[in-house]
């Protein structure tokens, strides 16, 4: 069974041989967040696919804050390339959540929060409890978080 890391080694390996410079950066980066959390803490460790997915993400999260950062400062080529590496690790991420089914999961989840006492703005931890699960990755935490506010306000 391939390892999402060893299928990101092998995808850099492809990249770097067929010299496309966008690819294997991208890769390259990712993959050394992977080594430099696998060594933080007491000792080295082997991440397990869910770990590595999650660092994958906080990477794609900050190709997007940078992309954002970059277009409001003006430099459009840097915010284009940060995009485009954003879309690279896209690749290795499940597939994001709609609105409709992010609000679908949220109203859920509330339903069950309700059902267990939790009411109102105060059920927000209780909501995002039994909601994050069922998002697992699939869309960010603000999107969440926001989606969720909105649905205890309304």
């Amino acid at each position: 069974m391939t390892t999402l890391k060893s299928r990101l080694q092998d995808d850099l390996t492809a990249a770097i041989k067929e010299r496309d410079e966008l690819r294997s950066a991208t890769l390259r980066m990712t993959l050394a967040a992977i080594t430099k959390e696998e060594v933080a803490g007491t000792s080295a460790r082997e991440l397990s696919d869910d770990e590595v997915q999650k660092v994958i993400t906080r990477e794609a999260k900050k190709r997007r804050e940078a992309a954002e950062a970059f277009a409001d400062g003006g430099r459009t080529e840097q915010a284009e390339r940060e995009r485009a590496e954003g879309e690279v690790l896209a690749d290795y991420l499940p597939e994001q959540l709609t609105d409709e089914e992010l609000d679908a999961l949220v109203a859920e989840a509330v339903e069950e929060a309700r059902a267990a006492g939790a009411e109102g703005p105060r059920a927000m931890g209780a909501v995002m409890k039994v909601v994050n699960p069922k998002v697992a990755g699939r869309a960010e935490g603000g999107r969440v978080a926001a989606a969720v506010k909105k649905r205890l306000a309304g």
